[in-house]
């Protein structure tokens, strides 16, 4: 695949990242996951963003889960890259499994609500078709039995 260059030869590909945030439930003790909504474009996704120049992809990551959501979290393996064109140039997204340790959730312009469902739900929640497989991805990596959905 060639990558997409601008007239000074640089890569033009936004660089992000981002966590599949996950929970195990205090009732059931079994697995949620994390979902923000974004009013800007109303959708429902993973917590990420765009690198800071320099930054780490994990840093990175790891960022703006707590910005996004409030919440401490603890690296696991990672997941797969996802890569798909936003705003007429491609973008890559490097992902992390991310264990929730604390959280404090505070309502911004940028995530106004988070929600921790079971991993069928967040499957059918995801606006993106490109972010679902990472539902089952998630449940792989923690040897977790895969749900309908």
């Amino acid at each position: 695949m060639n990558t997409p260059k601008n007239a000074s030869g640089r890569d033009t590909t936004v660089q992000a990242a981002g966590c599949v945030l996950w929970r195990r439930s205090r009732v059931t003790g079994e697995a949620e996951l994390c979902l923000v909504h974004r009013p800007k474009y109303d959708d429902w996704s993973w917590p990420k963003g765009k690198l800071k120049r320099g930054e780490e992809a994990l840093a990175g990551a790891l960022r703006e889960v707590a910005e996004e959501t409030g919440c401490q979290a603890v690296p696991g393996p990672e997941l797969s890259t996802q890569r798909y064109p936003a705003n007429g140039r491609p973008k890559q997204v490097r992902y992390w499994a991310a264990e929730a340790v604390s959280c404090a959730f505070v309502p911004t312009d940028e995530v106004d609500q988070v929600v921790w469902l079971a991993p069928a739900a967040a499957r059918e929640r995801l606006t993106q078709p490109h972010d679902r497989p990472l539902v089952d991805e998630l449940l792989a990596v923690l040897h977790l039995p895969r749900t309908a959905g």
